[in-house]
């Protein structure tokens, strides 16, 4: 058996979970090689994972997308490459259901740069190990005895295994077509220290520490194979000495589990009664029932696993105990389902890291090649919202609200459709988050948009998406507070069906000219993915003497049509707000509480909670219509997407009760 000696290894995605236990092991073991070691540090990685490694001359760390062919490129020839650990990915399947593009563009697109990089440089690359997973095969039957050998048919179910078998084939064309020297690894799920808690076994742990209950996809009958951080590092120091050129290895252990025997083992470690702290939630839309490798090819160069279940376990759970902040607020990742855009960002950990000393490092700082587009700028604060909006409703609440909640804001000064101003306000607020409350809605409503249209153009259209374009330039995330005023009752959604318009739906309401310029925002702002669309519906609060609070508007009209509608109830939903762009999310929202309410009820509530000698009648839609110029949008909007996300949102009838109503019934009896 031939054995290889590298010389300069490039690792990527170094600052992740598993490759940071490769990254050190080769910097402790092997003080000849050098070791590079590429992150863009998502959200993911932690640059304290390289801790072990800051202080040796034999490690350089270099903050980079493997999507950049031109640092790529600068690396290779530069430090003269002549291996390559490829770490870099998205992993996470759950992420991968929400987030399939991400998955595509790290996973696929960086994969091919690092593969033309390498045909560029000719001979020089003597190496190139390309990091798979198990689940390219695909669900294992199973009463299967044997598990998929490296030669197995790749089956894919997931978004994330799709794109982790479209590099593999890309790996291997180039091996084909290029003569690049290329080895495979495909390997069974991993546990241990420094792992982000996305993860089974750490959200575990750590729900544990907290006193929560373990969340369990489905039945808890899906197995899975499970092998200790420090024995895969092991095997990818075994494969980068003796894997073969061309060939694929498993990363297995044929000691199988069950999801819920490795929740009642964590419950056991913590004493727990697991019946009591075990609960079944939704399973995810694909879940593979078991995933089984034939390991016996990397065992005959020289590997075994050395880690019992057990003492694996144990060594993880106390180094959780040991660590519990090490990934700093993570809540966004304990709940059952997390998404990747809910996950606290890098930005925040660099900042948090240079300032703890890592990237001081002389050996480090000389090798960092910053991106000029960087989204992970360490001279922005956690949090920093720029709100433009100042004198409107909603963006004079949401200064308040950041007031109360101690979050630093600054209110944009710059008009939405100059370009230069907005450059200016960022520059000089170094935001971490956009706030989109301007807009143009009416004066004093929107029968005003209809004579003057081009006031409505200048805002509503070109401003939001001239202030889209400059955020996505500067990576920064827009949360836009649009309208649900772009829809009406129709054949496929009656009034009264209780079927809501979601948020894929194409709007089909045209009657106002501002409606008209909100839908065509919308739909061009789905080209923007730094934007989270609100959409916002006959706005109320608790303060009964605002005139553009929904409430007050009808309680002052002298008649009133009666249509149940969707609505926002602002007291409840502009903190959430906040916590959306805290949690990252983006694409299009109904921002409406569920359920509906008519105009009808609302003022019945009126009467009862504020003021008891209030009466109102109604007229029709065609009465109404004599005394407005435009018409107005009536319509049920479908809020489980948003309510999945906060399930302690409540409907609007109870929302008005608890915020609008009750708070203002003492004021209105005194």
């Amino acid at each position: 058996m031939s054995t290889y000696t590298p010389k300069n290894i490039l690792i990527t995605g170094a600052a992740g979970f598993i490759a940071s236990h490769v990254a050190n092991r080769l910097v402790r073991n092997y003080p000849e090689y050098k070791i590079i070691v590429l992150d863009k540090l998502d959200y993911c990685s932690n640059l304290k994972n390289l801790y072990p490694s800051n202080s040796s001359p034999n490690f350089n760390f270099v903050k980079g997308d493997i999507g950049s062919a031109d640092l790529v490129n600068y690396l290779l020839i530069t430090e003269n490459i002549d291996t390559i650990m490829h770490f870099a990915a998205q992993t996470h399947v759950d992420n991968s259901f929400g987030n399939s593009f991400e998955f595509t563009k790290n996973n696929i697109y960086g994969t091919h740069v690092l593969l033309e990089a390498c045909k560029v440089t000719g001979s020089q690359i003597r190496r190139f190990i390309h990091v798979s997973t198990d689940e390219v095969y695909g669900e294992t039957d199973e009463d299967a005895v044997v598990g998929n050998h490296e030669a197995s048919q790749l089956l894919p179910t997931n978004p994330y295994s799709a794109t982790k078998a479209g590099a593999e084939m890309l790996v291997m064309a180039y091996g084909r077509s290029y003569g690049l020297p290329v080895i495979t690894t495909r390997g069974n799920n991993v546990y241990g220290p420094n792992q982000f808690p996305e993860k089974l076994i750490p959200k575990f742990i750590l729900l544990a520490l907290r006193g929560q209950t373990l969340p369990i996809h489905g039945d808890g009958s899906n197995v899975r194979s499970y092998l200790y951080c420090e024995d895969v590092a092991e095997a990818f120091e075994v494969v980068l000495h003796k894997g073969e050129v061309g060939h694929v290895y498993n990363i297995g252990t044929k000691k199988e589990r069950r999801v819920i025997d490795v929740a009642q083992d964590i419950c056991k470690l913590f004493n727990m009664d697991a019946d009591k702290s075990i609960e079944f939630v939704e399973n995810r839309p694909f879940n593979d029932q078991r995933y089984f490798l034939d390991d016996e090819k990397l065992k005959n160069i020289g590997w075994a696993e050395r880690t019992t279940w057990e003492d694996g376990l144990r060594k993880t759970m106390d180094w959780y105990i040991s660590n519990p902040d090490w990934w700093g607020d993570v809540s966004g990742a304990l709940i059952p389902h997390p998404r990747m855009l809910m996950m606290p960002g890098g930005a925040e950990r660099v900042s948090e890291q240079s300032e703890s000393g890592l990237s001081g490092n002389d050996n480090q700082t000389k090798m960092l090649v910053p991106d000029a587009k960087n989204c992970a700028s360490p001279q922005r604060p956690t949090f920093k919202f720029l709100i433009y909006g100042r004198t409107g409703w909603l963006g004079g609440l949401l200064g308040k609200l950041c007031e109360k909640q101690g979050i630093p804001y600054e209110y944009g000064k710059g008009r939405l459709q100059d370009r230069a101003s907005l450059l200016a306000d960022i520059d000089a607020v170094k935001p971490t988050h956009v706030f989109n409350a301007a807009g143009v809605t009416g004066r004093p409503n929107v029968d005003w948009c209809e004579s003057h249209k081009t006031e409505t153009i200048r805002t509503n259209v070109i401003g939001t998406l001239t202030l889209a374009d400059v955020c996505r330039e500067q990576c920064l995330l827009v949360m836009n507070y649009a309208t649900g005023c772009i829809f009406e009752y129709d054949a496929a959604h009656p009034e009264g069906s209780g079927i809501g318009f979601k948020e894929e739906d194409t709007p089909n309401f045209a009657g106002s000219y501002y409606s008209k310029t909100k839908a065509m925002v919308e739909d061009l702002l789905k080209e923007f993915d730094n934007v989270c669309t609100l959409r916002v519906r006959m706005p109320i609060s608790s303060d009964l003497d605002n005139p553009r609070n929904f409430i007050t508007k009808i309680s002052r009209y002298n008649k009133v049509v009666d249509i149940p509608n969707s609505m926002t109830v602002l007291d409840e939903l502009l903190p959430i707000s906040i916590e959306m762009a805290k949690r990252k999310l983006r694409g299009i929202w109904n921002f409406t509480n569920p359920g509906v309410v008519s105009h009808n009820e609302i003022l019945e509530m009126y009467k009862k909670y504020i003021n008891q000698e209030f009466t109102w009648s109604n007229f029709t839609l065609e009465e109404q219509a004599k005394v407005i110029v435009a018409a107005r949008s009536n319509n049920e909007m479908d809020a489980s997407k948003l309510k999945k996300e906060f399930p302690e949102l409540l409907s609007i009838k109870e929302s008005l009760i608890k915020h609008v109503f009750e708070p203002n019934k003492k004021t209105s009896a005194a």
